[in-house]
């Protein structure tokens, strides 16, 4: 009675302080402007079934992507041990589902231990990659202290889990030999059946209890923790994969979206009758791209929450390969760190983080009145977005369908349309652009080949 009230306490306590921190991760995202999402539903279903449930485009890199599915698999399936932990720690009972499940209970802890055990040794395999062999896409200039970290500590913690499930399991085999109260018979398991006997033959029966509680607990402290550390962490892609990978776009992926305000400008200027027409009260007050995370969407933020930070699209950017600064990755990255910024300084209620013109006694601090002087300049630099190509290499190789490039463009359209900035060499086209109508400077008009026909 006193373990299930504990655990009934601790449980509350790590759901609802999840609760608390999913909430400040979805705030964060809605910090960006609308964005309606259209298109075809089947289409969708079909990329989170394939992409995200299936990690189809994981295994464009085999010998990772297979690891990576041992571990993925085994983190669906031990859901089902999970909720029988669940119930067993609210009930007081023990192995909830062994009696009526039968036979094919033992098939199914089976199964879910002979995948424990292969993700055992992925995640050993994974430990080494990132520190001993040193795979050069962990190892990126913006991977540097937490990132590297956080990287390690799930790979720590996933071993934790491990040790839980097995030292549960093992005891739980030798107890039942032993015939002891409360451990009923619920057939042979796969690893534990020869694991725990090997382990804790010889035991007495209050340790071998102290070693099935202590793997329990183990477990699902484990998970709680696990659940609390997914808003902080790269991790969260476990979680949003599947909505990023529905709202993906279904456009081609180098078609760019027009800007409705320069289309507009251009509509007037083939038709100066209709631009003579007065315009309604606040029609000229918009902007050209983004330079915060207020005037990307939604979309672009919970592409930048997505990140697993695994470094495929900086591995394939021909910018980076040439040893330019940029790393698709890394805006991602800096987008997120943004967004987070901004929800903490939100988090405090402190009026110094109200814009100045939006300043007065009884302002209480917003997202519509929010402005600290800084913007998503202050993370990305000039010089990273100059040197996109916009090959959409890094779009075609993220796994869960991020568009780094959409965040680089609206960043580009906002220092050119709106600071008229640049890099000095691209004034050239952007002079023919307007004064010619074609890419190159050159004296002879466009359209002179119609007079030579």
């Amino acid at each position: 009675m006193i373990q299930a009230i504990i655990f009934l306490i601790i449980t509350i306590a790590a759901f609802g302080l999840a609760w608390k921190n999913y909430m400040k991760v979805r705030r964060n995202i809605l910090l960006g402007k609308d964005e309606e999402i259209s298109g075809n539903t089947g289409e969708r279903w079909r990329n989170v079934l394939l992409i995200a449930f299936g990690q189809q485009k994981m295994f464009k890199r085999w010998i990772p992507a297979v690891f990576h599915l041992f571990i993925y698999v085994a983190f669906l399936l031990t859901q089902v041990e999970l909720i029988e932990i669940l119930v067993d720690g609210f009930t007081g009972s023990h192995r909830f589902f062994a009696s009526s499940l039968g036979g094919f209970y033992s098939f199914l802890i089976s199964f879910i231990e002979i995948l424990s055990l292969l993700a055992f040794v992925a995640t050993f395999i994974f430990l080494a990659r990132r520190n001993l062999l040193k795979v050069p896409r962990f190892h990126k200039p913006e991977m540097k202290g937490w990132p590297t970290l956080d990287g390690n500590l799930i790979l720590y913690g996933e071993i934790l889990l491990l040790i839980g499930i097995f030292s549960m399991n093992g005891a739980d085999k030798v107890l039942q030999g032993m015939g002891a109260e409360h451990y009923h018979q619920t057939g042979a398991f796969a690893v534990s059946s020869w694991l725990g006997p090997m382990l804790f033959d010889g035991l007495s029966e209050g340790t071998l209890v102290g070693i099935e509680r202590f793997g329990w607990w183990l477990h699902i402290l484990v998970v709680f923790a696990f659940l609390n550390y997914l808003p902080i962490s790269k991790h969260l892609h476990i979680l949003l994969a599947f909505p990023n990978t529905y709202f993906a776009k279904l456009t081609p992926k180098g078609q760019m979206v027009n800007m409705p305000e320069i289309q507009k400008e251009v509509a007037n200027m083939m038709n100066p009758e209709a631009a003579a027409e007065p315009q309604p009260e606040g029609e000229m007050e918009f902007s050209f791209g983004a330079n915060d995370v207020f005037k990307l969407s939604w979309k672009n933020l919970l592409d930048a929450y997505t990140c697993t930070e695994c470094g495929r699209c900086t591995a394939v950017c021909p910018a980076n390969i040439t040893g330019k600064k940029l790393s698709p990755r890394k805006i991602m990255m800096d987008t997120r760190d943004r967004a987070e910024e901004i929800g903490k300084n939100l988090d405090s209620g402190d009026v110094k983080f109200i814009a100045e013109d939006k300043r007065s006694e009884d302002a209480v601090l917003t997202k519509e009145n929010y402005g600290d002087g800084k913007s998503l300049f202050d993370y990305i630099s000039r010089e990273e977005i100059h040197a996109c190509t916009t090959c959409n290499a890094c779009v075609e190789a993220c796994p869960v369908l991020i568009n780094p490039l959409d965040i680089i463009l609206q960043l580009r359209r906002h220092e050119i349309l709106m600071e008229s900035a640049g890099p000095s060499d691209w004034l050239p086209l952007f002079n023919s652009m307007e004064n010619s109508q074609a890419a190159w400077a050159v004296s002879t008009e466009r359209d002179s080949w119609k007079t030579q026909v």
